[in-house]
């Protein structure tokens, strides 16, 4: 199950860590954190779409995948 953004808050706050360094050490605009955090960023693609998964709103690969032989999907 994803997380909400207030699950990511209080996991913050539980570990002593503000958004705007977790943002920094992992080489992100806190501000695009922000914008992720609060959905004014819809994370589809892109810088946004790694920053929710890597803070566990969202399922996806971060990393470049292109080898669209086999897909994870059914159809």
């Amino acid at each position: 199950m994803n997380r909400t953004a207030n699950d990511v808050l209080q996991d913050f706050k539980f570990r002593g860590v503000s958004v705007a360094e977790w943002a920094r050490q992992n080489g992100f605009s806190p501000s695009l954190v922000y914008q992720v955090l609060r959905g004014h960023s819809v994370p589809s693609r892109g810088k946004s779409h790694t920053i929710a998964v890597r803070l566990g709103m969202k399922n996806g690969i971060t990393e470049p995948d292109l080898d669209f032989s086999t897909s994870r999907y059914q159809e």
